[in-house]
């Protein structure tokens, strides 16, 4: 292994725009998408990051973020985990004073994850057709720091989220988040359904999707 190599990490993409999701919907953000995911969920908008991809230094990584100029960065993919190197990526992103958010499917360990981290994972539901990859060990390693994401397809769906956000006491470990998925389900029935059932989740829509597209990843 040539020297320095332990520090690359493959990359798809790094770019500046608005933070679509989670709690820092709205805020300027640096995405760092990196390559590869051993999922493959059926509404996934970002399959262009599951092959290909360039090899970077995380120290020039840092380079381009601080050159954007915003104080909010998100690591996300594909998967960001499937990558070990991702783990120094996050460390050194909080050392070097950003507010600093992971996207995770779950299905990998989250346990190294520096905690200035914000990880928000992703609980796969029945017609993700991913649901059999969820890690529910990391379920108790979350923290009011963190969040935890379903993504709406159907009734089905909802209803399975459900008994999960009581089974698991998701509501008074994290935030949880309910999104429709694009196209699949209408926003308003899913607002609904929240509201008649009382549920302590936020409803989230994705806002890069309302301002630039369906196509786009952003």
């Amino acid at each position: 292994m040539e020297a320095g190599a332990q520090e690359r990490l493959k990359l798809t993409e790094i770019f500046l725009s608005v933070q679509g999701e989670a709690r820092t919907v709205g805020w300027p953000t640096v995405f760092i998408r990196l390559t590869g995911c051993p999922l493959r969920c059926q509404y996934c908008d970002t399959a262009y990051s599951f092959y290909g991809g360039d090899w970077w230094n995380i120290d020039d990584i840092l380079a381009e973020v601080a050159r954007h100029g915003a104080k909010h960065v998100c690591v996300t993919g594909g998967e960001p985990l499937s990558q070990k190197r991702c783990i120094s990526l996050l460390r050194k992103l909080c050392d070097a004073g950003y507010e600093v958010s992971l996207e995770t499917s779950g299905a990998i360990d989250i346990g190294d994850v520096d905690p200035r981290v914000s990880r928000v994972m992703d609980l796969k539901t029945p017609d993700s057709k991913e649901q059999h990859r969820n890690r529910l060990e990391n379920i108790p390693l979350l923290t009011r720091h963190d969040q935890i994401k379903f993504v709406i397809c159907s009734p089905v769906d909802y209803e399975w989220a459900k008994s999960m956000l009581i089974e698991h006491g998701l509501a008074d470990r994290c935030e949880v988040l309910f999104s429709p998925s694009y196209t699949e389900i209408k926003p308003r029935d899913l607002a609904e359904w929240l509201l008649a059932d009382k549920l302590p989740v936020r409803f989230q829509m994705q806002l890069h999707k309302q301002l630039w597209g369906e196509e786009t990843g952003r």
